[in-house]
């Protein structure tokens, strides 16, 4: 019976140890996101997002969709941008995740909600998916 407790809780351990490595992952990408829309690092950008990754949010009452190809031209090489960004949440099961993004653009007075789902592809996490909205405040 020992030797069972004690296997079952190696096992717990290891799980454990592998969403955090997975976590760590994820929040790596979303850095990648976060701060290469921010400091105009378009490479940065392309690592975190899927090659068929869309953008969606509701403008004037009627779906927007955006492919993240045409998202990514928007960010200049080295144009900074005032937008500061944090990561609100991350739940991941497995392969998959999704995480909530928080995005200030002070100068704009607009704070942006972004959900992303995230699949781990080849071992490397992308955003396969982001919707978002904001308020202006």
């Amino acid at each position: 019976m020992k030797n069972l407790c004690v296997l079952v809780l190696c096992l717990i351990g290891v799980e454990m140890a592998i969403a955090q490595s997975d976590k760590d992952q994820i929040t790596e990408t979303l850095l990648n996101y976060i701060e290469g829309t921010a400091n105009g690092s378009p490479e940065r950008i392309k690592k975190a997002f899927h090659k068929d990754l869309n953008l969606y949010a509701i403008s004037n009452d009627t779906l927007s969709v955006t492919s993240g190809k045409k998202y990514i031209t928007y960010f200049k090489k080295g144009q900074k941008r005032d937008r500061v960004g944090k990561i609100v949440s991350i739940d991941v099961v497995n392969n998959a995740a999704v995480a909530k993004v928080e995005i200030d653009v002070p100068t704009r007075k607009r704070l942006y909600t972004d959900y992303m789902m995230l699949l781990k592809v080849k071992d490397t996490w992308k955003i396969i998916h982001k919707s978002y909205t904001f308020v202006n405040y």
